[in-house]
């Protein structure tokens, strides 16, 4: 079976996605099957990969609020493939609030799919809502973006208190892969400041090494491409194949 990873913090703009997107050519790269989770209503994923989210057939809206079979929504981007998102999903979630172990859906929707890969990464929306809820339900570990600032730490605090509950409640065996450090600036002493106190200050381990920040990220999105086909000799590239790495040996 694979190992199932959410990548999550409830505080936007970490680059949950980027990270999502990167590990994922990453780990394509190291000849592991990929299946990619959007999980979020904005789509980002969906339409970083390449697809128009208004274009598609179905969704992972369709598999949670329809019962439609995962495998009848899923796409194929080069060698990954993705379960899209689209705006609709912010509907599955009101839809889940009033169902009988909501808390379960996509677990279930991913079941039949999983003997198929080597890894799950799901793309989780930046809240704690119940989407998120049934991220880290299905996961075997969750993967937290780091930006290496004081609120962004915030975030982190928060999300683990809800790993916790999840813990209590619906997945007893959840565990933390780590962090890691995303749009990092290794010149300033902030950035130094926080990346150094994770361990002390929140008891995870800060898997190397950071991803340094890069206009290649940034442009990778609207070009339809991963920074690892965008800039692939760039140092946010080498970083994320470093911690495809880390991951591919502890799936092993």
């Amino acid at each position: 079976m694979p190992r199932v990873l959410a990548v999550a913090n409830q505080k936007g703009g970490v680059a949950k996605t980027t990270t999502v997107h990167s590990l994922g050519a990453a780990l394509v790269e190291r000849g592991l099957r990929v299946l990619l989770v959007d999980l979020d209503p904005q789509a980002c994923l969906t339409f970083s990969m390449g697809l128009e989210p208004q274009d598609l057939a179905g969704s992972l809206h369709d598999v949670i609020v329809h019962h439609r079979p995962a495998e009848e929504v899923r796409a194929k981007v080069g060698e990954l493939h993705l379960l899209p998102a689209t705006i609709d999903l912010t509907g599955a979630e009101i839809y889940l609030l009033s169902k009988t172990g909501r808390e379960y859906a996509l677990a279930r929707a991913l079941e039949p799919l999983l003997p198929q890969y080597d890894v799950v990464l799901i793309d989780c929306p930046p809240s704690l809502g119940i989407l998120t809820i049934n991220a880290l339900t299905a996961a075997h570990e969750v993967l937290v973006p780091l930006q290496c600032e004081s609120l962004s730490q915030r975030g982190v605090a928060q999300l683990l208190e809800t790993i916790a509950d999840v813990r209590s409640f619906t997945n007893k065996d959840l565990g933390v892969a780590g962090v890691v450090a995303t749009m990092y600036d290794g010149r300033t002493r902030l950035a130094q400041d926080v990346l150094a106190s994770v361990p002390a200050t929140l008891g995870l381990e800060v898997l190397p090494p950071p991803v340094p920040k890069s206009i290649r990220v940034a442009e990778a999105p609207s070009l339809s491409r991963s920074v690892l086909e965008h800039a692939p000799r760039s140092a946010a590239a080498e970083a994320y194949r470093a911690l495809a790495a880390t991951i591919a040996e502890r799936c092993r």
